[in-house]
C-alpha cells in the first residue's frame, strides 16, 4: 500500500522564526506585548509589533544553548537545537505555531512528521495566560513538557487540568504580600485597584483583597478593564472617572503595559489622577517605542513599582557585546532590531549612502541607554535561561536511569529520550544555576525588587531600588524599604487614609455602619496602655506589677502596698502597742508590789497575773502584723493572736467562776463549797486555750498562712499581704474566741450584783460588752476593707479590746491601791460587809 503523504494547505507556508539545528530541540514562543511596528521577514509583507527591550529573550535563549552544548557532563555527545516562533499576539498563530512542531516543515499535517531528524523534547511559551492555555490544550495531548507563563488557578499549575504545564514565571503570591507590607509600612489604608479583565486579573483581585482586609486596609474602589491590546484616544477619553478615584490617593495597578498606557492617557487630561500608583510586576516598565521612550510614563513619577529579582549570569554581557549584526548567524530579528534600536539603516546591495538615516556599522550595544535595552539579564530572560538549564537538567536525568542507560554506547548519541518522559522527570528537577540561585519549578522564585521611577527635569529617567520583598528569607530580613530614597509626585509621602492614626493611649472603635478604616479614636481602658500610634481595636494590658500611666502610653511598677513602720498609721498604732504594753507592765508591777493587800487578793491574785501576761501579750503580737509580711509572720500572727486572747478571756471566766462559787459557797450544803478551790480555775484557764491552739495547730497543718501579692485589689498598687489559707478556720479561731467571751459575760452579767467589797463581776460584765463591740464591728469592717487598711483594722480591733480588758478590769483596782490606800484595808472590808 502506498503511503499517504501529508498536502500543503495550500495557504500554509512555514511559521517564521529563527532555526537552531541540533539532536534534541526546544521550541520557543516569543510574543510582543504592544510597541515599535518592525518587519520579521524581508520578504514578508506582514508586520509584527515588537518591543525593542524584549528582543533579549532571544540572546538569552541561544547563550543558554550555546553553553549546554559546551557542558561536556550535562548532556555528553548530544546537542540541542531550538526554534524560535514569533505567533505576532494572535491567537490562531498560537494554534498554527504549535501544530507546525508536530507536523512535516511547510504543511499541517499533525503528529506526521517527514524528514525530520529532530527530536521535539519541550516547548517554552506562551507569555501570558491565554496563549499558554491554547498550547497546553495542544501539547498536553501528546505529553509534551511546556514551561511558560500566566496559569495561575492552582488547579491548572497543579498538575492536573493541563498536566504538561509548568510556570517559569516567579511566584506572584509573594508579590501581594509585598504589596501589602508596602502599603503597611506607609500606613495606607484607603486604597484603590485597578486591574485587567481576565483570569489573572480576578485571581489578583481575589488573592490580594482578603490579604488587605486581614490587615486592616479598605478598598475604595476597584475597576477592571477589558484585556484589549490597546484603546483608541478617543476611547480613553470616554472612560468616567467616579468621585471615588479622585479621593483615593494611593491605586494599586495591575495589568500589561496596554493598561498602563491607558491611565498614562488619562492622567495627561485630568490631572487629579496624578497620584500615588504602586505598579506590580506584570505592567512590564519599559521602552514602549522609540520616539517616545520612557518619556510616555512621565505622568508616573514617583510612581512605585515591582520588579522580578534576578543575578547577573556569568558570561552574558561578553556574549551580548558579540551579537554582529553582519553576522546574524541565522537570527532573523537582529538586524531589522538593531535598525529600529538604534534608529540607523544598513546599506543594501547597489547603494552608496543612507540619506535617509544614519549608518548603523559603528553601533553598539553599550551605546543603548538602559531604559531601552539592559546589559544584565531582564527577568523574562532569566526565566527562559532558567527553563532551558531544566529540561537539559530532566534529560540528564531520564539519560541516566536505569530504564534508559543501555540505550546508546560509549560515545553515542542520546535519541531515544522521549517528552513524556522528560515530563515526569521535570518535577524532581532542582539544581544551581551559574548565577548561584537554586531553580525549580516545583518552587518558583519569590524575591522582588521594589523601585521608584524618578523623571528629571531635563527629561532623562532613572529606576532607583527603594527595597525588596523576599517570603522566603527569615523573619525580619524578608522584607525592606527605604523611605529616604523615593522621590515622590508630591513634596510629602499621601495621608491615603480615612482617619488619623490613633496617638499612643488611644484605641480603634469603629462606629456602627462605617467601614473598619473610618475609626475613631477612645482612650484606653483602666489597667491597658498603648505606646504605639495606630493601634488596634485593643489596648495591651500592663504587666501585673505594673500599671498605666494617667495618659495610657506606658506602663510603671506597681507601689508595694503593706503596712510599714514608716507609715504614719503604721506609727500610730505601734506606739499605741507599746504604750499598752508599757500600762500592763505598770499594772502587774503594781499589783505584785501591792500582792498581799486584799485588792489583789480578791478573785484569784494567780488569775489575775495570768490575765494580765496575756494581756502584755496581746498588745505585743500586734508587732507581728506590722511590717513587710515574711513567712515566718504569717504563719505567727493570727495563732498568736488567737491563743493569747483565749487564754486572757479564760482568766476572766475562771475569775467569774469564782465570784460565783465564792457566793455560794457562803451558803451552808451549797455544792459551790467543794468546787471553790485552784482545780476548777486551772482546768478552765489551760482547758480552754488548749482547744483554741489544737484549731490553730489543725489550721498550720492543713492549710497554714503565707505570704502573697494582690495585683488587682488597689489600681497601680501591688498588696503584699498574708494570705490566710483558709479562710473557714481564721473564722473559726475568731468564733471561738467569741464564744469563750460570750459565756464570760453570761456568766458574769448575775454575778454583777453580788454583795461584796471587791467584786470583779460588774466590771467584767462591762469589758466584755467592749470586747464583744469591738469584734462584732471588726468583721464587717474587716472585709469591707483591702491591704494595710484591713490589717490597721485587725490591730485597732485587738489593742481596743485588750484596752477595754484592762481598762474595765484593773483601771478601778489601780485607783484604789495607788490613790486610795486606805480602801484597800482589811477593815474597809470588814465594814463593807456589815
Amino acid at each position: 500500500m502506498e503511503r499517504t503523504k501529508c498536502q500543503s494547505s495550500g495557504t500554509y507556508n512555514e511559521i517564521d522564526g529563527y532555526y537552531k539545528t541540533g539532536d534534541l530541540i526546544v521550541a520557543i514562543f516569543i510574543f510582543d506585548k504592544g510597541g515599535q511596528k518592525i518587519w520579521i521577514y524581508w520578504e514578508i509583507s506582514a508586520v509584527d509589533q515588537w518591543k525593542i527591550k524584549n528582543y533579549q529573550q532571544i540572546p538569552a535563549l541561544t547563550f543558554a544553548i550555546t553553553q549546554l552544548n559546551k557542558d561536556p557532563t550535562l548532556l555528553p555527545n548530544t546537542t540541542l537545537g531550538f526554534r524560535v516562533y514569533n505567533y505576532r499576539n494572535i491567537i490562531r498563530w498560537v494554534f498554527v505555531s504549535t501544530l507546525s512542531l508536530l507536523s512535516t516543515w511547510g504543511q499541517m499535517c499533525p503528529n506526521y512528521k517527514c524528514d525530520r531528524k529532530d527530536e521535539l523534547m519541550s516547548v517554552i511559551g506562551g507569555f501570558d495566560s491565554e496563549s499558554s492555555r491554547q498550547m497546553a490544550s495542544i501539547l498536553g495531548v501528546l505529553k509534551i513538557p511546556q514551561l511558560g507563563h500566566g496559569l495561575v488557578d492552582p488547579l491548572q499549575s497543579g498538575q492536573k487540568v493541563y498536566p504538561s504545564f509548568y510556570r517559569i514565571d516567579p511566584d506572584e503570591n509573594s508579590q501581594y504580600v509585598g504589596l501589602v507590607q508596602l502599603l503597611l509600612h506607609f500606613h495606607w489604608n484607603w486604597i484603590g485597584l485597578v486591574s485587567r479583565r481576565d483570569d489573572r486579573g480576578e485571581h489578583f483581585i481575589q488573592t490580594l483583597t482578603p490579604m488587605l482586609k486581614q490587615n486592616d486596609i479598605c478598598v475604595l474602589f476597584y475597576r477592571m478593564f477589558e484585556n484589549k491590546r490597546w484603546l483608541e484616544r478617543a476611547q480613553v477619553h470616554r472612560i468616567s472617572i467616579p468621585s471615588a478615584w479622585l479621593e483615593c490617593l494611593v491605586i494599586i495597578l495591575f495589568g500589561n503595559p496596554g493598561i498602563v498606557e491607558v491611565f498614562v492617557t488619562l492622567q495627561e487630561s485630568n490631572s487629579s489622577l496624578r497620584k500615588v500608583w504602586i505598579l506590580t510586576s506584570h505592567s512590564e516598565i519599559a521602552a514602549t517605542d522609540s520616539q517616545s521612550g520612557w518619556q510616555s510614563l512621565k505622568p508616573f513619577h514617583g510612581a512605585l513599582y515591582f520588579r522580578v529579582h534576578r543575578r547577573d549570569v556569568p558570561g552574558f554581557k561578553p556574549f551580548l557585546r558579540g551579537l554582529d549584526p553582519f553576522r546574524p548567524k541565522g537570527d532573523v530579528f537582529l538586524r531589522k532590531w538593531w535598525e529600529e534600536a538604534f534608529k540607523c539603516g544598513f546599506l543594501k546591495p547597489g547603494e552608496t549612502s543612507l540619506w535617509w538615516s544614519r549608518n548603523c556599522t559603528k553601533k553598539k550595544l553599550e551605546h543603548l541607554p538602559g531604559t531601552k535595552f539592559e546589559m544584565s539579564m531582564t527577568g523574562p530572560s532569566y526565566s527562559i535561561y532558567n527553563a532551558v538549564y531544566s529540561v537539559a537538567h530532566a534529560i540528564h536525568a531520564v539519560s541516566s536511569s536505569g530504564s534508559n542507560r543501555g540505550m546508546r554506547g560509549k560515545g553515542e548519541r542520546l535519541l531515544k529520550v522521549q517528552p513524556w518522559q522528560v515530563l515526569a522527570s521535570l518535577r524532581n528537577v532542582r539544581f544551581n544555576n551559574s548565577a548561584g540561585d537554586e531553580v525549580s519549578l516545583m518552587r518558583s522564585s519569590k524575591r522582588y525588587e521594589i523601585r521608584n521611577m524618578v523623571f528629571f527635569p531635563n527629561g532623562s529617567m532613572a529606576p532607583v531600588q527603594v527595597g525588596w520583598i523576599d517570603p522566603g528569607a527569615p523573619p525580619g530580613q524578608d522584607f525592606l524599604i527605604r523611605p529616604e530614597k523615593i522621590v515622590w509626585a508630591t513634596e510629602t509621602p499621601p495621608f491615603a487614609r480615612c482617619a488619623q492614626r490613633c496617638s499612643p493611649g488611644h484605641r480603634r472603635h469603629v462606629p456602627e455602619g462605617k467601614p473598619v478604616c473610618c475609626y475613631e479614636c477612645i482612650r484606653c481602658p483602666e489597667g491597658t496602655f498603648s505606646n504605639k500610634t495606630g493601634t488596634g481595636t485593643c489596648c495591651d494590658p500592663c504587666p501585673e506589677d505594673q500599671h498605666a500611666n494617667k495618659n495610657h502610653d506606658q506602663c510603671f511598677p506597681k507601689k508595694i502596698h503593706f503596712l510599714s513602720f514608716q507609715d504614719c498609721i503604721g506609727i500610730i498604732l505601734a506606739s499605741l502597742a507599746l504604750f499598752l504594753s508599757l500600762i500592763t507592765s505598770l499594772v502587774m508591777a503594781t499589783f505584785m508590789k501591792h500582792h498581799d493587800t486584799p485588792i489583789v487578793k480578791a478573785n484569784n491574785r494567780d488569775l489575775t497575773y495570768v490575765l494580765l501576761l496575756s494581756l502584755l501579750l496581746c498588745f505585743l503580737c500586734s508587732f507581728l502584723f506590722i511590717g513587710r509580711p515574711t513567712k515566718v509572720t504569717c504563719l505567727l500572727r493570727q495563732a498568736a493572736f488567737g491563743i493569747t486572747f483565749s487564754i486572757a478571756i479564760s482568766s476572766i471566766l475562771a475569775k467569774t467562776v469564782t465570784v460565783v462559787l465564792a457566793f455560794m459557797a457562803t451558803k451552808p450544803g451549797n455544792i459551790g463549797r467543794k468546787l471553790l478551790g485552784g482545780q476548777l480555775t486551772n482546768s478552765i484557764v489551760l482547758g480552754c486555750p488548749l482547744i483554741q491552739a489544737g484549731i490553730c495547730a489543725a489550721w498550720l497543718g492543713t492549710s497554714p498562712p503565707f505570704p502573697n501579692l494582690d495585683f488587682h485589689s488597689l489600681a497601680g498598687e501591688i498588696i503584699e499581704e498574708c494570705n490566710e489559707g483558709s479562710v473557714t478556720m481564721f473564722y473559726m479561731v475568731l468564733g471561738y474566741m467569741g464564744f469563750l467571751a460570750l459565756v464570760s459575760f453570761m456568766v458574769a452579767f448575775p454575778a454583777r450584783k453580788l454583795p461584796d467589797s471587791f467584786n470583779e463581776a460588774k466590771f467584767i460584765t462591762f469589758s466584755m460588752l467592749v470586747f464583744c463591740s469591738v469584734w462584732v464591728s471588726f468583721v464587717p469592717t474587716y472585709l469591707s476593707t483591702k491591704g494595710k487598711t484591713m490589717v490597721a483594722v485587725e490591730i485597732f480591733s485587738i489593742l481596743a479590746s485588750g484596752a477595754g480588758l484592762l481598762g474595765c478590769i484593773f483601771l478601778p483596782k489601780c485607783y484604789i491601791i495607788i490613790l486610795r490606800p486606805h480602801l484597800n484595808t482589811r477593815d474597809h472590808l470588814r465594814m463593807k460587809k456589815n
